[in-house]
């Protein structure tokens, strides 16, 4: 065996064990808040890491995509009350409400991802505005009073625990799609995409196409994620699961990272998921905002590729120097 699969072997075996540990977490008498608060790192992970299939590797910056994540929310909660759904069945009624936020992706796709530059951002941020007015003002939908979804007949921790593995289930189900995308012709194409539209094209690259199919499945995950955490908190509101501040942290986890890359945005969900739950906790929700406002800011003039790469020039001067 060479040396380089002896590093392979060792760093899949510590992958797995993380894995099982993390898995195992819930599960030895943790205080509810923790695990609700490793879920919420979860959540954010699929969220950032699928908005980094249009925003980062195809350079289209969304700031629609709580639309996606609310639709599926929504899907899930009326197919439970419509057809009285056992857990099991919602939990994976969250697919085909992924599928819908997809398909929905490809019908506002079409014309939108025609679009550019402020004018993408501007109209996917417009999206999710007239959603979530149109959720508010349509009664079989719960309307402003939202809906509600029937919790499994189990002990709080129990539950919890449950939703936790599922989400960390669809956590690794998104980074494997993202590591697809990373490595593929598909994500190839992407990149070319985001360098030069018109050159892309001029190399037989059918930009349209990719551009579309980088959308549907940036949406896919948020709509799947949207139904498990419906059903986590068993109560939605169009002003929970369409909240624009949840998309622009999307965009500033994913950019705070590095957009284009593997890691990036799972290590930016991470840090700034823990940074965010210490902003609520100990910080007016007002300051909390104009602190990310001003994080935002800096993150676009001083590290417009990540903190990745902000440390890897750094590594390389040093190294040089």
């Amino acid at each position: 065996m060479g040396y380089s699969s002896i590093v392979f072997w060792k760093w899949t075996v510590g992958l797995l064990i993380v894995i099982v540990a993390i898995a195992l977490f819930p599960w030895f008498n943790i205080p509810v808040y923790y695990v609700s608060l490793l879920f919420m790192v979860f959540l954010y992970v699929v969220l950032s890491t699928s908005w980094n299939f249009i925003g980062g590797y195809a350079g289209y910056l969304s700031f629609g995509h709580v639309a996606f994540f609310g639709i599926g929310a929504y899907s899930t909660a009326i197919m439970m009350n419509a057809f009285s759904l056992t857990p099991v069945l919602t939990i994976l009624s969250s697919i085909p409400a992924g599928l819908i936020a997809a398909l929905i992706a490809i019908i506002i796709g079409y014309p939108c991802l025609k679009l550019r530059g402020p004018y993408f951002a501007v109209i996917t941020l417009c999206f999710a505005f007239v959603v979530e007015l149109g959720v508010k003002n349509l009664n079989f939908l719960g309307g402003a009073d939202g809906l509600w979804l029937k919790s499994m007949e189990l002990p709080i921790n129990i539950t919890r625990g449950i939703l936790f593995e599922v989400m960390l289930v669809l956590m690794i189900i998104t980074i494997g799609a993202s590591l697809w995308v990373n490595r593929s012709k598909f994500g190839a194409g992407l990149r070319a995409i985001k360098e030069d539209e018109e050159v892309a094209q001029t190399l037989a690259i059918n930009a349209p196409k990719l551009k579309i199919l980088a959308f549907a499945l940036s949406a896919f995950f948020p709509g799947v994620a949207g139904g498990m955490y419906a059903y986590y908190l068993t109560y939605i509101h169009p002003d929970i699961v369409f909240d624009v501040n949840m998309s622009i942290l999307i965009v500033l986890m994913a950019l705070f990272g590095g957009g284009g890359t593997l890691l990036g945005p799972i290590i930016g969900a991470v840090i700034l998921t823990l940074v965010n739950e210490g902003l609520s906790t100990f910080v007016m929700a007002e300051l909390a905002r104009i602190i990310y406002g001003c994080l935002f800011i800096i993150v676009i003039i001083y590290m417009p590729n990540g903190i990745m790469e902000f440390f890897k020039r750094g590594a390389i001067k040093a190294s040089s120097g």
